[in-house]
């Protein structure tokens, strides 16, 4: 099941303005970067719709595995875990979250790598 409309995060404006000015905690297998950001901004029709929650995205190459049933598996794993553990955060309302996994996270065990996801949560301040 993929993240709630109001979790998820989307269009290139905000994976550019993400990728240029969010606040970057590097991991062995992943990156995570964070920004307070306004969406009304770069999409206007959410002007007049306060944010209940925060934005959130998982990019996952091709060089992390070539199969794309194998990046689609690691894709719902992450937005299942983020929803679990920041959808009911509203104090983490208009905050903007990108997970990017590195070359060579598919080989890892997933609980690893759940577990590298809360701690880069947790220097980020967001757990």
């Amino acid at each position: 099941m993929a993240l709630p409309t109001s979790m998820r995060l989307r269009g290139q404006r905000c994976f550019h303005r993400l990728h240029r000015n969010a606040r970057r905690h590097h991991g062995q297998w992943m990156v995570l970067r964070t920004l307070n950001g306004d969406l009304s901004l770069l999409r206007p029709e959410l002007r007049h719709r306060p944010a209940k929650c925060c934005r959130c995205a998982v990019v996952i190459s091709s060089k992390v595995h070539k199969r794309a049933v194998r990046r689609n598996r690691l894709r719902r794993l992450f937005h299942a875990h983020l929803r679990t553990r920041l959808e009911q955060r509203v104090e983490l309302a208009g905050r903007w979250l990108l997970i990017s996994l590195r070359p060579g996270a598919s080989d890892v065990e997933e609980s690893q790598l759940l577990e590298e996801c809360d701690s880069l949560l947790k220097s980020a301040g967001l757990e």
